[in-house]
């Protein structure tokens, strides 16, 4: 598990069904010789500003850093709804055997995102948005 520079574990205020689901993934995940890291969780008003700010500077223009940084108005993780998970391998795993614990992949270019969807556990995850800017939840 990451802490963050402010000492902050990043499953630190997740919503407490997002953490079970993650648990009971992670522990199977394990099972089959996958380790998970969650490098993203929950974050601040001001953490998601800072890098919605960052992803401006770094693409030029607020429109593309949409695509990879949500405002702190409309993003998951300000929420606790949302985590990053890593390395790859494990990314890779929660993405073809998540649904069985309502974790889903919600975009295309982010294969490390992950939200709660309970409804997947009956029906599976929902199609892939292509990024960020494609969710009718960032349009707010």
């Amino acid at each position: 598990m990451t802490v963050f520079d402010d000492g902050t574990p990043a499953v630190a205020n997740l919503h407490p069904d997002l953490l079970v689901a993650l648990r009971r993934a992670a522990a199977e995940a394990a099972r089959h010789g996958v380790g998970f890291v969650v490098n993203g969780g929950w974050r601040s008003r001001e953490y998601q500003q800072r890098l919605r700010g960052d992803a401006v500077a770094r693409y030029g223009s607020e429109e593309e850093a949409a695509r990879w940084v949500a405002t702190p108005d409309t993003s998951a993780h300000v929420s606790g709804q949302a985590v990053d998970v890593g390395p790859p391998a494990a990314a890779a795993w929660l993405s073809e055997h998540g649904a069985k614990y309502g974790l889903c992949r919600v975009y295309r270019n982010e294969p490390w995102h992950f939200e709660l969807r309970p409804e997947a556990v009956d029906g599976g995850c929902p199609p892939l948005y292509a990024d960020p800017s494609q969710d009718p939840r960032m349009q707010r």
